[in-house]
């Protein structure tokens, strides 16, 4: 990976574990793939897909809702390390990558989410994404992991737990298909 500001450290090995998709539009749950076929809007065939998208509650004081924007949401990258501290966080044995919609899960990145708006990742398979900022935690995610665990105050305490760790968004810069297994 590599910032406008730095260079990832060349010793912190980053690695994709797995790639997933949302196909269905009503839910957010993503679903493990062999690969991922990106273009310039994203993952084909994702509920994100698109180079633009409607505006949403996380721009109402710039649009009024609904106004088509660019989508700088096409795909979330998800990190080992960050789900494992929301899983101790909110007591749970796991959480999937899956339950929150993500795209790509990675290892090596205990601090995923704070990387800058506008650092490039770039995938050994040729593919070039761009940082678009933190993933901000919602409900939806947190409405998932409650019907996971029903005993649990995961729906109560998933946003608290997740702030700052729910991963990032990103944008497609140069489109090639993503696989397990390839280095960041």
């Amino acid at each position: 990976m590599v910032s406008a500001a730095a260079e990832w450290p060349a010793s912190q090995a980053l690695s994709v574990v797995s790639v997933l998709s949302a196909t269905d539009p009503d839910s957010i749950v993503s679903t493990s793939v062999p690969h991922l076929e990106l273009d310039f809007g994203g993952v084909v065939g994702d509920r994100h897909h698109g180079l633009t998208r409607p505006s949403d509650s996380r721009q109402l004081r710039y649009y009024p809702r609904g106004t088509m924007i660019r989508n700088r949401r096409q795909l979330t990258v998800v990190s080992v390390e960050e789900l494992a501290e929301i899983a101790d966080r909110l007591s749970l044995p796991s959480v999937d990558p899956a339950w929150l919609g993500a795209n790509l899960l990675v290892d090596g990145a205990p601090e995923l989410s704070a990387l800058p708006m506008g650092t490039r990742l770039l995938l050994s398979g040729g593919a070039g994404l761009i940082c678009e900022g933190v993933n901000q935690p919602c409900r939806q995610p947190a409405e998932v992991l409650q019907t996971r665990f029903p005993r649990s105050r995961a729906q109560a305490g998933f946003v608290k737990a997740a702030y700052g760790r729910r991963g990032i968004a990103v944008s497609v810069e140069l489109p090639a298909p993503i696989v397990p297994g390839e280095d960041v």
